[in-house]
């Protein structure tokens, strides 16, 4: 019974915040940190030297192109042979987003970058897949233009067991001011100030 008990308050209390978040209360704290301090991180020369470069290989892809390089990804997801994954966690850029992902003290959990066609460029852990093209992560602040910022409904993340919103901007060339790619932070909502 007890069991039973403590399944029904967990349950009562998740239903608790996810009314709360579908509300998304924390939007303008988000908004704040998205203007702040991520839209600053995300203009880093590296972050935009490593689009520039997976710009360069991925322009031209047909759509039955990048879904195949995602159905790769997605079947090497928890294995060990990991050719596709890989080359986005290792390298400066991911490392510098692990590190900032750590530095954070569990304000972002997550950090992820990705190119013209919503492709991962760089991430500090391993997405559940490659092309981000087909969320609104990507088409609403790549397709959407210089300084975009997509704001997502806080929910719980599973791995994580915290609550999160996803905040992504655009990443724009800063000789051009033309978009070139987007980054998403995963933010746990506890940590915001």
């Amino acid at each position: 019974m007890k069991f039973i008990g403590n399944t029904l308050l967990a349950a009562a209390a998740a239903s608790a915040l996810m009314g709360t978040a579908q509300a998304n209360e924390f939007e303008p704290a988000l908004r704040e940190l998205a203007e702040q301090k991520i839209m600053q991180i995300a203009s880093d020369p590296a972050i935009i030297a490593a689009i520039r470069a997976r710009n360069t290989e991925t322009n031209g892809l047909a759509e039955d192109q990048i879904i195949a390089l995602d159905k790769k990804w997605r079947a090497e997801v928890g294995t060990t042979s990991t050719p596709t994954i890989s080359p986005v966690l290792e390298g400066p850029v991911a490392n510098a987003l692990r590190a900032l992902r750590d530095e954070s003290e569990g304000l972002f959990t997550e950090i992820f970058v990705m190119d013209m066609v919503g492709l991962n460029v760089a991430a500090s852990d391993t997405t559940s897949d490659y092309w981000q093209g087909d969320e609104a992560k990507w088409q609403q602040t790549y397709g959407a233009g210089a300084g975009a910022v997509h704001i997502s409904e806080v929910e719980l993340d599973e791995s994580t067991q915290s609550y999160q919103s996803q905040i992504s901007v655009a990443i724009s060339d800063p000789s051009s001011g033309t978009p070139i790619g987007a980054a998403t932070f995963g933010v746990n909502v506890e940590f915001l100030e």
